[in-house]
């Protein structure tokens, strides 16, 4: 039987994936989680064979909690399960470890055939999308990538340089980087194009 957990932070499509996936003979759902902290959580109580898992949620994304099972708890694979047809999102994936990266508007057979392909040690990915995954390379550092996501939310200078205990003029040096690597005129615009490709 390969156990399943699952992290999805909007509570109807919850119910529904572990529902769905209990209809299967050789699968069973041993924890449900609506967020990335609390998923953690049950990952280190439970060592799932696989984590079916969200891209956005709140306290950890989907993203850092792929992270965090890779470095914690090797021995349980995680699958993004997302709407985000991005492939800078997927590259991204990969980086943190997933061995699987479904959309959500895919038939619910899927999932299972998934689950049980990444449980027996293949990969899953949508081959259009890792196609257009390395057309482009994320040009941006993880600092950038900071930087930028706090800039995006509307967040100032201080704030964020604060937040990451910078000097002011070290953020905006950052912020100028980030936008002529993407070719942006401004910060706003920078966030906007990146969000757009996945790599925020």
């Amino acid at each position: 039987m390969i156990r399943v957990m699952i992290a999805e932070d909007q509570a109807m499509l919850l119910g529904a994936l572990a529902a769905l996936l209990e209809l299967e003979p050789d699968i069973t759902v041993c924890g449900r989680a609506g967020n990335g902290r609390e998923a953690l959580g049950l990952v280190a109580k439970m060592t799932p064979d696989v984590l079916v898992t969200d891209i956005e949620m709140p306290e950890l994304s989907g993203l850092s909690l792929a992270v965090e099972v890779r470095d914690r708890y090797p021995a349980t694979r995680v699958i993004v399960l997302t709407t985000f047809a991005r492939p800078g999102y997927l590259r991204r994936a990969l980086d943190a470890g997933a061995k699987g990266y479904l959309l959500k508007d895919r038939p619910a057979a899927e999932l299972a055939n998934a689950v049980r392909q990444v449980h027996a040690g293949r990969r899953v990915f949508d081959p259009e999308l890792a196609a257009e995954a390395w057309a482009e390379a994320d040009p941006l550092s993880e600092r950038e990538r900071q930087i930028l996501r706090l800039a995006g939310e509307g967040r100032s200078s201080s704030e964020i340089a604060a937040a990451f205990r910078l000097s002011e003029g070290t953020v905006r040096n950052y912020l100028s980087e980030a936008s002529s690597k993407l070719g942006a005129a401004n910060r706003i615009e920078a966030a906007r194009i990146a969000r757009t490709k996945g790599w925020l």
